[in-house]
């Protein structure tokens, strides 16, 4: 699977921002999920889908703020991003693997990140 992110973009705190992940070859038995990585820090998970039933996960940072979505037929994972943080700052990065996970190394495939920066 190769992934294509994008989105990213300046916002101020409050703003919304919706980031797109589209995929390429088979996605049905793929769980996809967005990571990010703020300056100086490790990649964190934020939220992961199943493309076959849509279950959900959620960091607790963004829970209540960010939705994560899918497209199955355009294979395409969103993330919505809704009440904004400076602290959202971050390179987002989508991910695909074989089963629904928090952990990074439960994910093979990356996409090549987009950035968001979000000030106050």
């Amino acid at each position: 699977v190769q992934l294509q992110a994008s989105g990213g973009g300046l916002a101020q705190a409050g703003d919304s921002l919706r980031l797109s992940c589209a995929a390429s070859g088979r996605t049905e038995s793929y769980a996809m999920g967005w990571f990010r990585q703020a300056p100086g820090k490790e990649r964190e998970f934020v939220a992961n889908i199943a493309m076959s039933g849509g279950s959900t996960n959620y960091a607790d940072s963004v829970k209540g703020r960010f939705t994560i979505s899918r497209d199955s037929a355009k294979k395409t994972v969103y993330l919505q991003m809704n009440s904004l943080k400076p602290e959202d700052t971050a390179v987002y990065y989508c991910a695909a693997g074989w089963v629904i996970t928090t952990s990074l190394s439960g994910y093979d495939s990356w996409g090549q990140g987009t950035l968001v920066t979000v000030f106050s």
